[in-house]
């Protein structure tokens, strides 16, 4: 798989089918996104596809491989700061996907006119995305003591993560 060859555009109603289908294989596994795995189709389109939300598609030679949303943080006072998720089809994690939409989504987030990004959940055991975000100039801001109900683990530790753009 090349990245050379990963394109990153915005999602359109015809990306809801690969949406759902990474969006549930990551969420039914309970260890790194607050979104329950019982979650349906709907809710979960709904989630992603909302109009307050600029939401992208990462993917290589039409197959969609992860997507990203962005939105305000904070609504009125507070919209200058991002929030964000991503999520990159399991299959492929830990092939540099999940860092080029980073890196897209900061620029793209400056485009916009944000100032900040946030992360209000970064699930502690997820030890992969804690390093991503951390090598991208993110910084750990805040804990939560047992923000995330883990499926194996159950109750963790959350961090804010925050990087001024």
């Amino acid at each position: 798989m090349a990245l050379s060859n990963l394109t990153i555009r915005q999602a359109k109603k015809e990306d809801a089918d690969a949406i759902w289908e990474i969006a549930h294989e990551i969420v039914k596994t309970g260890d790194t996104w607050v979104i329950a795995p019982e979650t349906t189709k709907e809710e979960m389109l709904d989630y992603w596809l909302d109009k307050k939300k600029y939401t992208y598609i990462a993917a290589i030679e039409d197959n969609v491989v992860g997507m990203f949303f962005m939105t305000d943080n904070q609504k009125g006072l507070g919209n200058h700061i991002a929030n964000a998720g991503y999520m990159v089809r399991p299959s492929l994690q830990i092939k540099g996907i999940g860092r080029a939409m980073c890196e897209f989504s900061l620029t793209e987030a400056i485009c916009l006119g944000y100032k900040a990004m946030q992360f209000n959940v970064v699930v502690k055991t997820n030890e992969k995305a804690v390093y991503l975000w951390q090598s991208l100039g993110f910084q750990i801001i805040g804990e939560i003591p047992e923000a995330f109900q883990h499926s194996e683990l159950g109750f963790v530790n959350a961090f804010i993560m925050y990087k001024k753009l």
